[in-house]
């Protein structure tokens, strides 16, 4: 089971993980959450009614990493042909959806991020030191697969990965570039995610 996860009896999933690998999942969905920000309810004092009135930004993230996390629902108009008013309409759709759908993309992201790092901090107090087997139930599974994917769509955006031949490139990079570290954490990552999405498959 090192590295992968397996199905358990009746649903979920599991998978050894030693104190070093805990400690860097856990820091990358707390660099996620830092990224991701408060929800509408933090930023209004607590009030339920303004979360629930709340509308999110019309206009896409500046940071790259935001963009590929959260894309227009439309293409971008300068790569689509067709007419300078087709690519206003399209702005101003991507604008509209944006608006009443970000926030909820980002609490969808943001509960992730957070039952990974409670799942960990749960593991971490119950095993103590050397590291222990992580048990999901088949709901935190999927919470997982979902930060997991967030977690590599970050990292590959710094790595400004763009398709399959990208990642191919990766494998070839010296051991004293920069980025190895990074690029070895995406290819963990992502042998996790894959083996995490054949525990769910029926």
């Amino acid at each position: 089971m090192p590295g992968t996860f397996e199905p358990l009896p009746g649903g979920g999933a599991a998978v050894a993980l030693d104190d070093v690998e805990i400690s860097i999942i856990r820091s990358l969905a707390v660099q996620l959450l830092e990224l991701i920000g408060p929800g509408p309810a933090e930023d209004a004092d607590g009030d339920p009614l303004a979360e629930l009135f709340a509308e999110g930004p019309s206009e896409p993230p500046s940071d790259p990493v935001l963009r590929r996390l959260f894309p227009d629902a439309y293409s971008d108009p300068e790569e689509l042909p067709g007419s300078a008013r087709e690519a206003e309409e399209r702005q101003a759709h991507s604008a509209e959806f944006r608006r009443y759908t970000e926030n909820d993309l980002r609490a969808g992201k943001r509960e992730n991020a957070l039952a990974v790092v409670r799942s960990l901090d749960a593991l971490t107090m119950a095993a103590g030191d050397g590291g222990a087997v992580l048990k999901l139930s088949p709901e935190e599974s999927r919470q997982w697969l979902g930060a997991l994917n967030d977690l590599r769509l970050a990292i590959g955006s710094r790595l400004e990965i763009a398709d399959e031949d990208d990642t191919d490139l990766l494998y070839r990079l010296p051991d004293e570039d920069p980025r190895k570290p990074m690029v070895m954490a995406y290819l963990w990552l992502g042998g996790l995610q894959e083996t995490l999405v054949s525990t769910l498959m029926p």
